[in-house]
């Protein structure tokens, strides 16, 4: 399983990729092809500030709709619109083009996120 190093995780399953005071969020490979393929994508929180733990949007599969959880507090400024006509991009590349949100965080990176080593353990990869 793919899990690159320089990201954070939670135990929900969201990706946090931090520069230069913006989070690109997303979810990971485990939580895509546990959903499977995914259809929809719907994030209507942009130009909001979300706090940590709270729903900022939610992703529809096949078979299931998952909520999807914001691992740190921050505003919300901006979604990707590709996913808008191409939700699968989240199955195709789940740490690149599939990311879902891009967050300018109010306050230093939670303590809870994982490394991705502490993220293999969580799954059992």
């Amino acid at each position: 399983m793919n899990l690159p190093e320089e990201l954070k995780y939670t135990k929900d399953h969201e990706w946090v990729r931090l520069e230069n005071g913006i989070a690109t969020i997303g979810i990971t490979e485990f939580a895509q092809r546990e959903l499977g393929d995914i259809v929809y994508v719907e994030v209507e929180t942009v130009g909001e500030t979300i706090e940590a733990g709270e729903v900022f949007g939610t992703v529809e599969a096949v078979k299931t709709v998952s909520d999807l959880f914001m691992p740190l507090e921050g505003e919300i400024i901006e979604f990707n619109e590709e996913l808008e006509s191409s939700p699968e991009l989240v199955n195709d590349s789940p740490y690149g083009d599939g990311w879902m949100i891009k967050v300018k965080i109010s306050t230093d990176l939670p303590e809870d996120l994982l490394s991705a080593e502490e993220y293999a353990e969580l799954i059992g990869a």
